[in-house]
């Protein structure tokens, strides 16, 4: 999907709205070039969803965006995983984050181990999908 330029000024506005640089840290905002033109090759099959989201927002103010990214529908969560994913591959992130810019294999990363009881309350619940399929 190719986007127009209304529909990159509106990404690159509601990206850095929700992503807001930080110079103490050294991490640009989601609305920097190099992250919106990943966003903009990351959109695929998802164009649709990603229009309506940018026609929805576009000229919309900050609260609004916010409001709207926080609903539970689809469209919202599609073009906040496209955010967040573009954002987290970006080697200024990474460096910032204290993080080595590759891939994480074959080397792999060691993570501290977290809490596991955490998980409780989900191991507790019922059942929900088929069991016979």
């Amino acid at each position: 999907m190719s986007l127009s330029e209304t529909d990159r000024r509106t990404l690159a506005a509601v990206a850095a709205i929700l992503i807001p640089a930080d110079s103490a840290l050294g991490m640009p905002s989601a609305g920097d070039p190099a992250i919106l033109a990943d966003i903009e090759r990351s959109i695929g099959r998802d164009g649709a969803a990603v229009a309506e989201i940018l026609t929805g927002l576009g000229g919309a103010n900050e609260a609004t965006i916010l409001d709207r990214m926080a609903e539970p529908d689809t469209a919202a969560r599609l073009f906040g995983r496209l955010v967040l994913g573009a954002y987290y591959r970006d080697d200024r992130v990474l460096a910032a984050l204290g993080h080595e810019a590759r891939a994480p294999f074959p080397k792999g990363y060691v993570l501290d181990q977290g809490d596991w009881s955490l998980l409780d309350p989900v191991k507790q619940r019922p059942i929900f999908w088929r069991k016979d399929a």
